[in-house]
C-alpha cells in the first residue's frame, strides 16, 4: 500500500468513532426527503469542525451543502445522501417489527451510513492533502433528497457538478461490488383534477366527477402500454381519490404518475404523452387539472475507468472481518426474510473465469453475512431502479461502489435495514467505504494519466450531451 493511501486509511481508523457517532445521530433522526434540517445542521456542524470551508443552500435548495479543502485542480466530489423512508420506524438492534414510532420514518435504505461514509471519506482526503502538500481539492456534497426530490438533478440543472474532475460515491447494500452499466431515467408528475360536487342521486347532471376523470386517465395510460418500447415503465399512485361518500359527486382527486425510459430523452416524449391523455380525461368529464412536476432523473453512464480503480482498492483494503456480535444480529435478522440463495445475474462483459468465481463466491450467499469482494463486472449492467446519481453522471465522471452494512439476501427499504442501521456491522462498512472512496480519490489525484482517461472516456459516453429531467423554473418539492 502506498504511503499516500496509508495516511487516509490510518486517519480513518483514527477517527472512526466520530463518524459512527455521526451516522448514528443520523439514525436516531430520521428525517424525509427535502425536510432533511436536523440531519442538514449535524453535517454542516461535523463539516466546520473537521476544518472544511462550508457552504449551505446549494442552488437554492434549503437541505443542500457543501464543505470543500484544498486548492486548485483536480477537484473530486464525494456524494453524500442521508434522507429517510416513510413508515419504517425501527428499534435497533431488534430481529422483529417493533417501530419506535408508530408510523413514523426510518432508514430503510442505510442513507445513515452512507453520508457519514462519504463524509469520512473527504476527511481522509483533506488529511491527505495537508500531509503531503499537494494540490488538489475534495469537496463532500450533502445531497438532499435521494428517496423522492432529485436533490442533484435539480443540481445538476444548475450545472454544479461541472466544475468536478470526477465524483465518488457509494451506497450500503448486502454485498461489495462495484456498480456499473446503466439503469432507468425517470419523470414524476401530480395532476391534480378539479371538478363539481352534486348529489349522486338528486341532480348528478350538475356535477363534473374529478375522479372520472382520473380513472379515465389512467385507461387511457393503459391503452398507451401497447404502444412504448419494451424498456417503458409507467407507475402511477391515486393519492386523493375525492372523499368516501359514493352518493356525493368527487370535486377533486389526484393521480401521481412516474414515467421510465432508459433513456432520460425518451422519459421526456413519454411523459408528454401521459400529459396529452390528462388533457383528453380533462376533456371528456369537463374537468380542469392543475400538472405539478416533481422530479426526475437522467440514467447513469458508467466510467469503466474509474470503476478499475476502485476495484483495485477495494481488494487492496478488503472486506472487514466480523464478530460473533455482527454474525449473531445477522442469523437473526436472516430469520425474518426469505434470502436470495442464487448467483447475482452475470454482466454482459463477464467472462467464464469470471463467471466461475461468481459461482463459487456466492455459495457464501447462505452464510448470515457476504464477506467477500466480488469481481469486477460479475453484476447486473442494467438495474431497473432510478437514481439522482446519473444526472450527476452526465456532468463529470462519476463511479460508485456498493459495500456491505447488513446480512445477505435482506431486502432494501425494509425495516430489517433500520434494524441493523447502528450495528458493528453496520459501521464496519461505513468505515470500508470511506476507505475505498478516498484511496481512489487520491489515485484520481496522483494518476493524471487515470484521470485524463476517465475524463476522455465520460466525454464519448456523453457526446450526445445532457437532457436534463428538470423542467425549467421547477423547485424541488417534497411529497
Amino acid at each position: 500500500m502506498s504511503q499516500s493511501k496509508q495516511i487516509a486509511i490510518e486517519y480513518v481508523n483514527a477517527r472512526a468513532d466520530f463518524f459512527c457517532a455521526l451516522a448514528d445521530t443520523i439514525w436516531a433522526n430520521p428525517e424525509l426527503s427535502l425536510k432533511e434540517f436536523g440531519s442538514t445542521a449535524s453535517y454542516c456542524a461535523a463539516l466546520r469542525e473537521l476544518g472544511f470551508a462550508v457552504k449551505e443552500k446549494l442552488c437554492g435548495i434549503d437541505t443542500a451543502f457543501c464543505g470543500s479543502y484544498g486548492s486548485g485542480r483536480p477537484v473530486i466530489g464525494i456524494l453524500g445522501e442521508f434522507d429517510a423512508l416513510s413508515g419504517l420506524s425501527q428499534k435497533a438492534g431488534s430481529a422483529q417489527p417493533e417501530p419506535l414510532i408508530p408510523g413514523g420514518c426510518g432508514h430503510g435504505c442505510g442513507h445513515n451510513l452512507l453520508g457519514a461514509g462519504s463524509l469520512a471519506a473527504a476527511a481522509a482526503v483533506k488529511a491527505y492533502l495537508e500531509k503531503t502538500g499537494r494540490p488538489g481539492t475534495v469537496i463532500f456534497y450533502g445531497c438532499p433528497g435521494e428517496e423522492g426530490g432529485s436533490g442533484k438533478a435539480f443540481m445538476a440543472r444548475e450545472g454544479l457538478w461541472k466544475q468536478l474532475d470526477a465524483a465518488l460515491s457509494w451506497h450500503p447494500a448486502d454485498v461489495n461490488q462495484v456498480r456499473t452499466g446503466t439503469n432507468n431515467s425517470c419523470i414524476q408528475v401530480m395532476y391534480k383534477f378539479h371538478g363539481v360536487s352534486a348529489h349522486a342521486a338528486g341532480d348528478p347532471y350538475n356535477g363534473r366527477s374529478a375522479l372520472d376523470a382520473v380513472e379515465l386517465m389512467n385507461i387511457g395510460v393503459q391503452f398507451l402500454r401497447e404502444h412504448t418500447t419494451d424498456d417503458c415503465r409507467i407507475h402511477y399512485a391515486i393519492i386523493d381519490s375525492g372523499g368516501v361518500s359514493p352518493n356525493v359527486v368527487q370535486a377533486h382527486a389526484t393521480v401521481l404518475y412516474m414515467v421510465r425510459a432508459n433513456k432520460v430523452a425518451d422519459s421526456v416524449k413519454l411523459q408528454e404523452r401521459v400529459d396529452k391523455i390528462a388533457q383528453g380525461a380533462a376533456m371528456m368529464t369537463d374537468t380542469r387539472f392543475d400538472r405539478v412536476f416533481i422530479d426526475g432523473t437522467a440514467e447513469l453512464l458508467p466510467n469503466y475507468t474509474i470503476e478499475k480503480l476502485l476495484q483495485a482498492n477495494m481488494e487492496l483494503v478488503g472486506a472487514p472481518r466480523y464478530d460473533e456480535q455482527d454474525l449473531a444480529l445477522a442469523r437473526a435478522l436472516r430469520t425474518t426474510y426469505e434470502a436470495e440463495t442464487d448467483p447475482p445475474g452475470i454482466g454482459a462483459k463477464c467472462d467464464e473465469q469470471i463467471a466461475r468465481q461468481v459461482r463459487e463466491l456466492t455459495e457464501n450467499m447462505t452464510k448470515p453475512i457476504n464477506d467477500f469482494v466480488m469481481p469486477l463486472y460479475s453484476g447486473n449492467v442494467f438495474i431497473p431502479g432510478s437514481t439522482d446519481v446519473g444526472d450527476v453522471s452526465w456532468l463529470t465522471p462519476t463511479s460508485q461502489v456498493d459495500i456491505v452494512t447488513w446480512p445477505a439476501g435482506l431486502p432494501h427499504h425494509s425495516w430489517q435495514v433500520v434494524s441493523c442501521g447502528k450495528s458493528g456491522l453496520a459501521h464496519k462498512g461505513l468505515l470500508m467505504a470511506a476507505k475505498v472512496l478516498a484511496a481512489t480519490a487520491i489515485d484520481l489525484m496522483e494518476k493524471p494519466e487515470a484521470l485524463q482517461a476517465a475524463r476522455e472516456e465520460f466525454a464519448r459516453r456523453a457526446a450526445s450531451g445532457y437532457v436534463c429531467p428538470i423542467e425549467p423554473g421547477e423547485e424541488p418539492k417534497a411529497i
